[in-house]
């Protein structure tokens, strides 16, 4: 699609400007994206009208309830999965993706599963016991375990009718067919099918003869397939210590039993597939190695004898007692050397001890004692001078108030108070009478 730019270059946004308008085939697809990326895989109710079956084998209708119509179509290959007359008039549950049918720019419903409208209880029962067991964590993905990786001995637990068996046996015949497979029968459908499928996992479990159980059945209806979707046949493969394979139905339903199962697969003909490797494989994985290793051996035998050939060839093989008589004589240098440099060092060392020594002579620590005794004597007669005793000898005095300090100064406050005046040699009491 061309789009126009504007003044910076900036495209402009698709039918945002006449410059830029959308075609009517571009309109709708983008339309059509928009409702299967928003809207998806949905399950509507409603009644079927203007039901038509051409010879195509596709279905095409409209569901409609009291206020609403929407356009359904159903390709073949859902549509051969139907097990019920489909009439003008039914009331229907449909499971679909909602899409765009361009060529007449109208949204329609492209139908994956119908079932009358009776089968909704059936549905909630469903997602009723899915969450409880989802909420015991039985679907957590931690506790899954892997499947033995080339497993010896295969249980079945499945209906010993109906091509489900066959299938099974056929593909593990084909691709490995060494794998032995023992097998529980059991109803997959009616009353007491679930009892049946516990106690044959069960029974496997006890017997321990077998690495890996894979419970299947073929496609059906939602009521077909309701054994595998009760508590009993749940809880069994959940407290089952073998790993578990789920093959119920076809690719698109799903059972309460692929859930808990550590593995799901799409059909019972895909499980004997995921439960077994090809041995045509192994056997070209094998072969495939062994050339791996054999190169690799070849290899590591060229480098050895390579390097085998240059030591022999080298100069220490060819004449190892010069390069003995060369090695004694380098030994002999180094021992030269090393007493010529031990003998520096001492000498070096020595000098040095000697020039300390002769430094500490020179300081007599005497004279240091005489010099700090003479300043000690000139600092004790400058104290003395400058002390007041020095000054009371010279005919000076002091003179204290009451408190005992000094007065520097005549003042008002001191008449009729006491005062003591120190002389060179005692003390006289005093009283002042006046001050100027």
């Amino acid at each position: 699609m061309d789009f126009s730019l504007t003044a910076d270059d900036t495209p402009a946004s698709p039918g945002s400007t006449a410059e830029s308008a959308y075609t009517i085939a571009d309109l709708t697809g983008y339309i059509r994206e928009i409702l299967e990326e928003n809207v998806g895989e949905v399950w509507v109710t409603g009644e079927i009208s203007n039901f038509r079956n051409p010879g195509s084998g596709h279905l095409y209708f409209t569901l409609k309830d009291l206020t609403a119509t929407l356009s359904a179509v159903m390709f073949r290959g859902d549509a051969s999965r139907v097990g019920f007359a489909l009439k003008d008039g039914l009331a229907v549950l449909a499971r679909g993706r909602i899409t765009v049918y361009e060529a007449r720019g109208q949204y329609q419903i492209q139908v994956l599963q119908l079932r009358p409208r009776g089968q909704g209880s059936l549905q909630e029962e469903f997602e009723a016991l899915k969450r409880k067991l989802a909420a015991e964590g039985l679907f957590e993905s931690d506790r899954k375990r892997a499947l033995p990786f080339f497993p010896e001995t295969i249980g079945i637990v499945t209906s010993l009718q109906g091509a489900v068996l066959q299938d099974f046996t056929k593909i593990l015949k084909r691709r490995a067919p060494g794998i032995r497979i023992l097998v529980h029968g059991v109803r997959v459908q009616g009353d007491g099918a679930a009892a049946e499928i516990a106690e044959a996992i069960a029974a496997f479990n006890r017997e321990q003869n077998v690495e890996v159980i894979v419970v299947a059945r073929g496609g059906g209806s939602l009521e077909d397939l309701w054994q595998f979707n009760t508590e009993t046949v749940a809880r069994a493969i959940a407290a089952s210590e073998l790993p578990t394979i789920s093959a119920v139905g076809h690719e698109t339903d799903f059972t309460i039993a692929d859930f808990v199962a550590d593995l799901r697969a799409p059909t019972p003909s895909a499980a004997a597939e995921l439960v077994s490797r090809e041995w045509q494989e192994w056997r070209d994985e094998i072969a495939a190695l062994r050339q791996r290793m054999e190169r690799a051996v070849q290899g590591m035998l060229r480098e050895r004898r390579a390097r085998w050939e240059q030591l022999r060839q080298s100069y220490v093989f060819r004449e190892p007692r010069r390069v003995i008589g060369q090695m004694q004589q380098r030994v002999d240098d180094l021992t030269d050397l090393l007493r010529s440099n031990l003998r520096r060092n001492v000498e070096d060392r020595r000098h040095q001890l000697d020039k300390v020594l002769l430094r500490w002579s020179a300081v007599d620590p005497r004279q240091t004692i005489a010099h700090r005794k003479e300043q000690l004597t000139q600092w004790e007669a400058r104290l003395r001078a400058l002390g007041p005793t020095a000054t009371l000898q010279r005919g000076y005095a002091l003179v204290l108030d009451e408190k005992g300090k000094i007065i520097r100064e005549a003042n008002a406050k001191l008449v009729g108070k006491s005062a003591v005046v120190r002389l060179a040699k005692g003390e006289l009491g005093v009283k002042v009478e006046k001050a100027r």
